[in-house]
């Protein structure tokens, strides 16, 4: 059985990264495995360990960056962790499925530092700043100073846009949903040489 590649996909928050996974999940044919994380959050009502997520205490989580389990974590607030676990993509890999993974951009990348070639990481991002905004404040979920917040979060991401292998803009969803569709085919048929 051959092993499975791993796509990863990072973005601005408002770009449609998640509603573009979704669609390339539900499509069905790309034999797509999706690697649940792990975080330090309590469980929200209704939420399964390991289905939803890995639930872990925070010294469970530290003592598992230590031993170099994580492929990639981030500490989004202090005691607030989310990570990648190495054998959740190696299970599904190893089973021969490829994974998709839903990354901020330092995460993403440092998946490529480990995977090289077995990974394709390609970045979406917005048609421009100011239509990024006017998406997040569409949305009527978020503070102005959130929105400030998550636009200079975008700013700082989109500048490390140029060291993914792909990049695409997210002007029409249905278009993106097709152009990486197509960046994925082109990954697998290349990789299966």
């Amino acid at each position: 059985m051959d092993k499975g590649k791993i796509i990863v996909l990072a973005a601005p928050s408002g770009c449609g990264k998640s509603t573009i996974i979704n669609a390339l999940v539900e499509q069905g044919d790309l034999n797509l495995g999706f690697a649940v994380s792990a975080t330090t959050r309590p469980p929200r009502e209704g939420e399964k360990d390991g289905v939803n997520y890995y639930f872990m205490s925070e010294e469970a989580f530290r003592d598992a960056i230590a031993e170099g389990e994580f492929v990639e974590f981030e500490e989004v607030y202090p005691g607030r962790l989310y990570g990648t676990l190495r054998s959740e993509i190696d299970r599904i890999t190893g089973e021969g499925h490829n994974i998709i993974l839903d990354l901020d951009v330092n995460g993403a990348l440092r998946v490529k530092d480990l995977y090289g070639a077995e990974a394709l990481t390609v970045f979406i991002e917005p048609p421009s700043i100011d239509e990024l905004r006017r998406r997040l404040e569409s949305r009527g979920t978020e503070s102005p100073e959130n929105i400030d917040e998550r636009i200079d979060r975008a700013e700082y991401e989109l500048s490390r846009a140029g060291a993914f292998d792909r990049r695409i803009v997210n002007d029409d969803l249905m278009t993106a949903i097709r152009q990486t569709r197509n960046l994925i085919d082109g990954f697998l048929v290349l990789s299966a040489r």
